[in-house]
């Protein structure tokens, strides 16, 4: 059964939709210094390789406001400004051509400056997110509250997005992100009955790749199952590239989008007679940003190997010493175990 949507808004960051019946958006943030524009370029250029749509820098000063039009110009993808505290950062980020603001009104000064922001969007057609974190909220809502908790978070989210509305600008994005996956999937539930204005979803802190997988694909396929989110960033500690990777995996396994290759493998019993945990990482290695839609099986035997996997596009199982090389069930040839592998990328390039 195909998920149902929730109806959103439809926000444009530069050139991509983000809500509505659109495609939901995948997105990342660089983990370079921003001031450095030769790295910060390279790393969105590998993003972009990759898939994202949307490319996140951090901006902690005028120097890494200023150098966003030197890379913006050398990107393909829309680039967006994270503002904290300072409302002249998020001012000169949008003089230099960002195509998205990620701020908090509540932190970037007086309703003046705010004003100031909201004016300088409104005239560029420059959306806004409103990225509320569990381990940032105001210290009245602390207070009110005694710690992060759904409705805090929801409450954050309502006080900012006001601001916005009350100087007439609807152009907004709404994140509402925690640590833990309990109190975003309740915060991000809650908020979705509130406001039509698209879902940013993350699971943020969310740790080392293992266990940011583990976190990122309960919580958000959780939400994405009940047609929750228009866009997404899955937060890991390493390479933002994997941030990628995963939320295509992760969206792909919802049955919303499409993208890479798709690899199965057997978890192998005693019937296994190669070093199947060897091959099939190996292969996983060089295809997991390959950037072809189809399905590939690594089977342990030929017990399971063509049988189990026979909707795989192309497939190796394992034998003694040896193993078969499949496409969509049927055998097509015998080779030696030492060579699946590399037979296996032949396939792959001729198919």
């Amino acid at each position: 059964m195909s998920i149902v949507r929730r109806n959103s808004q439809v926000v444009w960051v530069g050139k991509v939709a983000v809500g509505g019946e659109h495609p939901i958006v995948v997105q990342s943030m660089t983990t370079t210094d921003t001031r450095n524009i030769k790295a910060t370029v390279n790393q969105i250029i590998s993003l972009q390789e990759a898939g994202c749509e949307l490319a996140r820098v951090a901006v902690v000063d005028q120097e890494a406001a200023r150098a966003l039009a030197s890379i913006k110009a050398k990107i393909t993808i829309p680039l967006i400004a994270d503002i904290h505290f300072d409302y002249r950062l998020a001012l000169s980020s949008i003089d230099a051509g960002c195509d998205g603001l990620r701020i908090n009104p509540g932190n970037i000064g007086a309703k003046s400056k705010v004003q100031e922001v909201v004016k300088a969007c409104q005239d560029k057609k420059i959306p806004i997110r409103i990225g509320v974190n569990a381990g940032s909220l105001d210290k009245k809502i602390l207070a009110k509250y005694g710690a992060p908790c759904p409705q805090a978070m929801v409450d954050s989210a309502m006080d900012n997005i006001r601001v916005l509305e009350d100087m007439g600008f609807y152009d907004i994005k709404v994140s509402l992100k925690a640590s833990s996956v309990a109190l975003s999937v309740q915060a991000y539930r809650m908020i979705a009955g509130m406001v039509d204005y698209p879902l940013h979803l993350g699971i943020t802190e969310a740790g080392t790749i293992p266990r940011a997988l583990v976190k990122s694909a309960m919580g958000l396929g959780i939400l994405l199952n009940e047609g929750i989110g228009d866009t997404l960033r899955v937060s890991i500690s390493t390479d933002p590239v994997y941030e990628v990777w995963a939320a295509y995996e992760i969206l792909r396994s919802a049955g919303l989008r499409k993208r890479g290759v798709e690899l199965i493998s057997c978890p192998t019993c005693g019937r296994c007679e190669i070093d199947l945990f060897k091959i099939v990482q190996e292969v996983d290695d060089r295809v997991r940003f390959m950037d072809r839609n189809f399905k590939i099986a690594v089977m342990g035997c030929v017990v399971n190997g063509p049988g189990e996997a026979r909707d795989a596009d192309i497939g190796i199982a394992g034998g003694r010493g040896l193993g078969i090389l499949f496409k969509k069930g049927k055998i097509i040839k015998k080779v030696p175990e030492n060579e699946l592998v590399d037979e296996l990328m032949r396939a792959i390039a001729d198919y």
